[in-house]
């Protein structure tokens, strides 16, 4: 699905919103991805230590544990058993996953999203088409074969690989090895697979949505009924598949939620439609728009 040839993609929402409107949700998440990197980065580099540790484990202020259950449970599975502190680093994000939505993870905390949404971005503005093909079931056979390989190994796999741990080591260190990482993903992205690391292989993300199968926090398109068919929050939406089932289900009488773990909750969709059909909400806020209803009486009262 594409916009329409010769359209820039948010050219009508910025046509009809203006720059910070179109651009809001986006600056956003960049604004929590940096202000998380740096957090990280100005005890190693600054001796500022506000956070001491990586996304795989840290300790805020000497006062708040927080650990990525990925990474505790490939070392669970390797018969190390975590500490004290670290599951109730564990539980604190699990429960924050699982109410804001899993895959938040991906769109407002990852570092290497800022990657990959670069390519694709400059994939979009070069006009590059034509993909590599690879299913979404993909990163879920990656998780799989990361436990079960920390579990018959005794090592955290991931970690060995972990694009995210490797850029953080590297801004620390010095790039040298994880340069080449980051630049792979990025020209994989740009010319082999639209979407490809995050949509397709990237098991984190896969994991997290497990996490947040069920989270209560939704983008939802409550007024859909205006949508104009600009396909614009197709193309910038890092998981297109999620959003026909909510914008296109007036027919079938789908509510205008998107349930899809998915979904990463980034906003841009938000963002780009200039009719202001998205919005977030809550998963539970599932029933047919007024507007619907009415319509659907009126169409039955007639027959």
């Amino acid at each position: 699905m594409n916009a329409p040839a010769g359209k820039r993609v948010g050219a009508d929402a910025l046509a009809e919103k203006g720059w910070f409107a179109t651009y809001k949700w986006l600056l956003l998440r960049r604004c929590s991805q940096f202000a998380i990197l740096a957090l990280f980065l100005l005890g190693p580099l600054y001796g500022v230590w506000v956070v001491k540790g990586n996304l795989a484990y840290s300790y805020t202020l000497g006062v708040l544990p927080l650990t990525d259950p990925y990474v505790a449970l490939q070392s669970l599975l390797t018969g190390h058993v975590p500490e004290k502190l670290g599951l109730i680093g564990v539980a604190i994000v699990l429960l924050f996953y699982f109410l804001v939505g899993g895959r938040v993870y991906c769109s407002w905390v990852c570092p290497v999203n800022v990657v990959t949404d670069t390519a694709g971005w400059l994939r979009r503005r070069l006009g590059i088409k034509g993909s590599a093909h690879l299913s979404r079931e993909t990163r879920y056979w990656v998780l799989a074969m990361t436990l079960v390989g920390s579990a018959v190994t005794g090592v955290v796999l991931w970690e060995l690989i972990n694009p995210v741990s490797m850029l953080h080591r590297g801004l620390i260190f010095g790039m040298g090895f994880a340069w080449a990482i980051v630049l792979t993903i990025f020209l994989f992205d740009l010319f082999v697979m639209s979407r490809g690391w995050c949509g397709r292989l990237c098991p984190v993300g896969a994991f997290y949505g497990l996490i947040g199968r069920w989270s209560p926090v939704r983008v939802s398109a409550p007024a859909r009924s205006a949508c104009n068919d600009c396909m614009d929050c197709f193309e910038v939406c890092p998981e297109p598949q999620v959003i026909r089932p909510a914008l296109k289900g007036a027919a079938t009488g789908t509510g205008p939620v998107i349930l899809s773990s998915a979904c990463t909750n980034c906003g841009r969709c938000i963002d780009v439609c200039s009719k202001d059909v998205f919005r977030f909400g809550m998963r539970f806020s599932n029933a047919l728009p007024t507007s619907e209803v009415a319509a659907a009486s009126a169409a039955s009262s007639k027959s």
